[in-house]
């Protein structure tokens, strides 16, 4: 049985003897380890040591830590499949889609390792007689990510590898469900020559997530996850003075229009509803069918959801893991019976799937729902589970209607050949990701991620330039160096740029 540390100084840190909580295989269901319990007293001796660091890391020279940013991205390239391993061992997905999650994730580490560029401050001569203004863009101090299980290292990729690039030092709260992959990453760091306490990990629940809110020496926060917790972490990060981005939950629609490839639409809808088994706040959970788009898609998600082959993530030609845990399957189970209760029209039933050799995981099959109604919990909420809802519809101003009336805005898909719908669709929509044939509109780490309405609380999106800015802050600096033979005159005026 092992027991998973903190990670504080550069190193394994147990600190006072505390509390621990199971980790899973969601596989099997069998405990694989004991996670420490962080609380406030781990939290500040985290940020004590990140402060003490950060110091000398925020004066470090760009190309320096461009140097150390380098050297993490090609051990990350290296140690993939064992990373791989890691997730799939503690949440579930399969290998294939574990290496694509680290994959994304070190799109991140790219774009930071060409943080020279992108951190550029602006110059103006003469913006005055004599008067030369230019910004720059400094770090904010000791700054913490608070991570969501689904994507143990995608996620914090997001965060990490700007926030350290532009001279922070972060502190990282992951998911108690899949935390070793956090640990994992950290000894990456140090392996790359980042100094100790520029990186710490704290494992925990809400004890910690509120001391991190709380702590005066934490500068920022960010965050991804539910949208009730979000919006918390954005109040309460708020009312103790931190910049805050949190990124909260979503329902992603995909609309399809008659004149699209059902085919294609039918198959990509399916991958991006059951990809990951569904635990994704990119997640397709709902198709919008429009017109006589209805049969068809509804025949073709059929048989796309039967060729998935479910079982570990470890095993070959295995399409779709288990969900994270037994009250997660519990979950989805209810969202599909209270909608069959309802009217939905079962096309596909993998409620009562069982995986020979695996009867205690935590498996479900894909489940396609048809005529689902707006008014079901299994449509109107974020399932999180291998559960696709098929609405239909008659028109496009119906499905683009239904979509935003919908309170999250993270991403938003259609298929269609006609190039009216999908410009209209990417004009009015309201979402933060819009994909046109493509069902999982995650942007390239050099755009940004995020959504609109409750999807996202802050001002910044994540990864990508607004990183940039979210963790750091403005300088603009005036400057005149008088000539001794030209003196200046002082005026007790606003100073005016045209004297």
């Amino acid at each position: 049985m092992t027991t998973i540390t903190h990670w504080i100084a550069g190193a394994p840190y147990a600190g006072p003897a505390g509390a621990t909580t199971p980790v899973h295989d969601p596989a099997t269901g069998e405990v694989t380890g004991q996670l420490l319990q962080g609380d406030a007293a781990v939290v500040a001796e985290a940020v004590r040591t990140a402060t003490a660091a950060q110091r000398e890391w925020g004066a470090t020279s760009l190309a320096r830590r461009t140097e150390v940013m380098f050297r993490m991205r090609e051990l990350v390239v290296q140690h993939t499949d064992e990373l791989a391993r890691i997730i799939t061992a503690e949440h579930g997905k399969t290998l294939d889609d574990a290496r694509g999650e680290i994959a994304r994730g070190r799109e991140t580490l790219d774009f930071a390792c060409g943080i020279s560029i992108a951190s550029k401050g602006e110059y103006t001569a003469d913006a005055s007689t004599g008067v030369d203004v230019h910004s720059m863009r400094q770090p904010l101090g000791v700054v913490a990510g608070i991570t969501p299980f689904n994507f143990p290292v995608m996620v914090p990729m997001w965060m990490h590898p700007i926030a350290i690039a532009t001279g922070n030092a972060f502190v990282l709260k992951p998911s108690e469900r899949d935390p070793s992959a956090a640990n994992f990453v950290a000894d990456l760091y140090r392996r790359a020559g980042l100094p100790d306490g520029v990186f710490s990990v704290v494992h925990g629940g809400r004890e910690v997530v509120d001391a991190i809110l709380e702590h005066p020496g934490v500068a920022a926060v960010s965050f991804v996850g539910s949208t009730p917790v979000a919006r918390y972490v954005r109040e309460k990060g708020a009312a103790h003075g931190k910049r805050v981005q949190a990124l909260g939950g979503a329902n992603n629609h995909a609309v399809v229009m008659p004149d699209g490839d059902i085919e294609q639409a039918a198959a990509q809808i399916a991958a991006g509803a059951f990809g990951s088994a569904g635990e994704r706040c990119m997640a397709v959970p709902a198709a919008v069918a429009v017109g006589e788009a209805g049969d068809l898609l509804a025949g073709a998600l059929k048989r796309e959801a039967e060729r998935i082959v479910v079982g570990p993530g470890d095993r070959e030609g295995v399409g779709m893991g288990p969900v994270i845990t037994a009250e997660a399957r519990e979950r989805v189970l209810r969202y599909a019976t209270d909608a069959l209760e309802a009217g939905a029209e079962l096309v596909v039933d993998g409620r009562e799937l069982v995986v020979e050799g695996h009867e205690g995981g935590f498996f479900l099959g894909p489940t396609v729902l048809d005529r689902v109604g707006t008014d079901v919990a299994a449509y109107r909420e974020e399932v999180f589970g291998p559960l696709l809802t098929v609405v239909r519809v008659d028109t496009f101003e119906e499905a683009l209607d239904l979509v935003n009336s919908s309170p999250f805005g993270n991403g938003a898909a259609i298929f269609t050949a006609s190039g009216e719908y999908a410009r209209r669709f990417t004009h009015e929509v309201q979402a933060g990701m819009v994909g046109v044939n493509v069902p999982i509109p995650t942007p390239v780490a050099y755009y940004s991620f995020g959504g609109w309405k409750d999807s996202l609380f802050g001002e910044h999106h994540a990864h990508g330039p607004e990183a940039v800015r979210f963790y750091t802050r403005n300088k603009v600096v005036t400057s005149r160096w008088p000539h001794q033979d030209r003196p200046v005159t002082a005026s007790l005026s606003f100073p005016r740029t045209t004297d």
